[in-house]
């Protein structure tokens, strides 16, 4: 037997083919893109939403165009709402009326600039502070021009500048579960003096508390925590 001579062609080992149509290990910008919007939206509806400031009725705490940070777990942990508290809020039914049906699309163009900051919050969301809770007897005003509540006077540092407690008397007990809410620009703000003959008195629902405005993320140069700015 010749063992110096060549293999036969049978006896080769296949050439290894190239695969082909193999996928990319990369992830594609645009799913990437997408999956963040998405994870952001989740985060937006459930934990933190930014929301737009579109008037000036919180001067000089908020400004028009500043993008706050609402803090969706707040209350729901056994906390309850807060005199000094600034929220965000459902004002449907109270504050206004249920809004016109608009198309699906434009409806959801919508939701999502608004939980992405970018577009005004739904014309039925208003941010106020908080001024009296549920059994709290509300009262404007002491001697001094000062807001009362159970009959001590409030020393509201948060006020616009030259501004007064309030030009409208008012005195009211908060029902249970219900909220008096005011704006810190007393003279541009619609709040709960302006919907007194409205069902509730002008006080809102616990229930319809979105959440609790906890920082000022933009602009840069207005980072601020709103907690410490309570009084």
């Amino acid at each position: 037997m010749d063992t110096d001579a060549p293999p036969s062609e049978r006896d080769r080992s296949p050439a290894p083919q190239r695969a082909r149509g193999r996928r990319s290990r990369f992830v594609r910008p645009g799913a990437a893109l997408i999956a963040l919007v998405a994870v952001f939206l989740l985060v937006s509806t459930f934990v933190v939403q930014p929301y737009l400031i579109p008037s000036g009725s919180m001067e000089n705490t908020l400004r028009v165009g500043d993008r706050i940070l609402v803090n969706k777990l707040a209350y729901r942990f056994g906390n309850d709402p807060a005199r000094g508290d600034v929220v965000v809020f459902d004002g449907t039914g109270t504050f206004a009326d249920e809004e016109p049906a608009t198309d699906p699309v434009t409806a959801a163009l919508r939701t999502v600039g608004a939980a992405l900051g970018m577009a005004e919050p739904p014309r039925n969301d208003y941010v106020k502070r908080i001024v009296g809770t549920g059994g709290d007897s509300v009262k404007c005003c002491d001697s001094q021009g000062r807001i009362e509540v159970n009959g001590e006077p409030l020393e509201e540092h948060y006020l616009h500048p030259g501004g007064s407690a309030s030009a409208v008397p008012f005195d009211i007990v908060v029902p249970e579960g219900r909220l008096w809410v005011m704006g810190d620009h007393r003279a541009e703000s619609r709040d709960s003096r302006d919907h007194l003959g409205r069902p509730g008195g002008g006080t809102v629902a616990v229930d319809r508390v979105i959440g609790r405005a906890d920082w000022i993320g933009w602009p840069a140069g207005r980072w601020a925590t709103l907690r410490a700015a309570h009084g």
